[in-house]
């Protein structure tokens, strides 16, 4: 029974073959080999295409991530420079405020002034936690380069060296990154 069906599948396949051209039909060890290595480096250039592909992707990728991460950014920090230019009218309404004399701030006349430039004080650091912007904490705090320049070293018995024991002039943040370091005395050993 095998006899009969391996004869008719040879005569199936010696009729598909009719009219094929001989030298198609080239069945010698050499081209075969030759045929398998095209076929081997088909293959090998279409793992590299692969790769490539593969590789393009992921750039692609990489690039839209960056380019968001840059536009997310860009929208946190856009105020840093007028934030920047708004602290120095801050600095000067704090200036005002601290040197209105005590005989002032009790005057009838004097006090919607006083209560005045207080609001507008009270506003502006409102408009500053709205935006992200914080003071850094200086007094009592040991030099942080990262947040604070030391401007002056002041021998002191009460602190430890290394600790800020004035501030000359607040420290601000913006989110996570320093918009402004506070500028601070800081205590050394006494002589």
């Amino acid at each position: 029974m095998t006899d009969k069906k391996s004869s008719a599948s040879d005569t199936a396949v010696e009729q598909e073959l009719e009219g094929v051209p001989e030298h198609m039909m080239d069945d010698t060890p050499e081209a075969t080999d030759a045929a398998d290595a095209k076929l081997a480096a088909l293959e090998e250039e279409l793992a590299a295409a692969k790769q490539e592909v593969l590789y393009a992707q992921a750039e692609t990728q990489n690039v839209r991530r960056r380019m968001e991460k840059e536009a997310q950014d860009a929208r946190a920090y856009a105020a840093t420079g007028f934030a920047r230019d708004v602290l120095s009218v801050s600095d000067n309404l704090s200036r005002a405020l601290e040197a209105i004399p005590a005989e002032m701030r009790e005057s009838e006349a004097m006090k919607p002034l006083v209560i005045g430039l207080e609001a507008t004080g009270r506003e502006l650091e409102s408009v500053f936690a709205k935006n992200g912007i914080t003071r850094i904490a200086a007094m009592g705090m040991p030099l942080d380069p990262n947040q604070h320049q030391a401007m002056v070293e002041i021998p002191s018995t009460d602190a430890e060296p290394g600790t800020i024991i004035a501030e000359m002039q607040a420290g601000y943040m913006i989110k996570d990154r320093l918009l402004r370091p506070a500028l601070v005395g800081v205590a050394k050993a006494a002589e």
